[in-house]
């Protein structure tokens, strides 16, 4: 069984954080083996001094659909409080971080550059640099494994919540090494508290520890493993399954053929994956209440399977079969169109546009993948195989 962070820190918590007062930055994924949140095991815990609970989009226990905004409140089982960092503020101020020495975070990543976690992450370190308090992250495994990287690297134009550094799409590491990479610009008073028994090649059913859904709308492993790809839908005018049981891996819209579209795929024969007709009606979000037509992505080899790539052949067939309707979607609350910002430059959209290969495209990404993989090797904590 691999041991993660919590589990280290929990069996000697004075040699970790001390005597200090705690910030804990935490939600639902933070749990013992025996599947005890992390918020209770740290408040009973005599020789931990818990103060304060900060909570990342979806809120602390996990209760807060996608996109909603978490208010402050008071922790009903330990009596704590519990800050919002998905709020009006993202960002922990002075008035939040008084009578703490240490933050300490533990959230479960899922291996993809615009998942919020890492940016909220990323601000807690800047918090903590700005107001001098240590910071420790319990690390918990990449459930994609350590060792595939996918996709371009973000140019920093591009920069927002959903991607704030230049990295991959899928990025093979895991919170710990993306907290030291993100730090040589912070310098912040950083540790990690690092797994024993993982290895990058290892995905999370490797593991031996329970699956607990990350977010609302990422609720498997399966889901996970296209995610890097399919969330891409997210900035057109389709749906990326929100709203059903199968979010990421149903895609679709009321004006799809799915029958063109499964065929347009099949042609490619891409490794790892296969496509099955489905229909479907969100209960929330895009298409709300309308039966969509379109498929449902499963993965047949996940070590042969490239999500990315995957995910731009989807968007490409998608158009190429339905030139009329399919679009990107126009900027909303954000300054630029939100497939930007999922994809971390406008050159991927204009090059869709352009109807230019897949092929061209992704070939064009490699060298500064490569770049990044080296950069990226002085960070890494963990072995490619035990």
């Amino acid at each position: 069984m691999i041991k993660t962070g919590a589990e280290i820190v929990l069996e000697d918590p004075k040699e970790y954080l001390g005597s200090d007062q705690i910030g804990l930055i935490t939600n639902q994924t933070g749990v013992t083996s025996k599947l005890d949140h992390l918020i209770d095991a740290f408040h009973s815990e005599p020789d931990i001094n818990l103060l304060k609970i900060f909570g990342p989009e979806h809120g602390a226990r996990g209760d807060i659909q996608d996109a909603l905004l978490v208010d402050d409140h008071i922790d009903e089982a330990t009596g704590l409080p519990v800050f919002s960092l998905y709020g009006e503020l993202r960002k922990p101020t002075g008035l939040m971080l008084e009578g703490l020495d240490r933050f300490v975070f533990d959230i479960q990543d899922v291996g993809a550059r615009f998942y919020t976690y890492v940016s909220t992450l990323t601000l807690c370190l800047e918090a903590a640099k700005e107001h001098d308090l240590a910071f420790t992250v319990l690390d918990r495994p990449n459930p994609i494994n350590g060792v595939d990287v996918e996709g371009n690297i973000l140019d920093p134009r591009f920069k927002s919540f959903i991607g704030m550094h230049p990295t991959p799409i899928r990025h093979g590491m895991t919170s710990g090494e993306l907290a030291l990479y993100i730090n040589q610009e912070v310098k912040a008073e950083l540790d990690v508290a690092e797994m024993q028994g993982w290895s990058r090649d290892k995905w999370y059913d490797d593991t031996g520890l329970p699956w607990v859904q990350t977010s609302p709308n990422l609720p498997t492993l399966d889901t996970a493993t296209v995610y890097p790809g399919t969330c891409f839908f997210e900035g057109v005018n389709a749906s990326e399954g929100r709203g059903t049981t199968k979010p990421f891996e149903y895609l679709g819209a009321p004006w799809v053929n799915s029958k063109e579209w499964i065929d347009s795929m099949n042609k490619l024969k891409l490794p790892g994956v296969s496509f099955r007709s489905c229909h479907f009606t969100p209960t929330f979000w895009r298409y709300k209440s309308r039966r969509c037509n379109g498929l449902q992505v499963h993965v047949t080899d996940r070590n042969s399977f490239d999500a990315v790539t995957t995910g731009l052949h989807l968007l490409h067939t998608l158009r190429q079969v339905h030139p009329e309707n399919f679009e990107f979607n126009p900027p909303t609350y954000d300054k630029l169109p939100h497939f930007d910002y999922l994809a971390g430059t406008d050159g991927l959209r204009k090059d869709l546009n352009e109807g230019k290969s897949v092929e061209d495209i992704t070939d064009e990404w490699r060298t500064e993948r490569e770049k990044f993989i080296y950069v990226r090797e002085k960070f890494l904590l963990y072995k490619e195989s035990n």
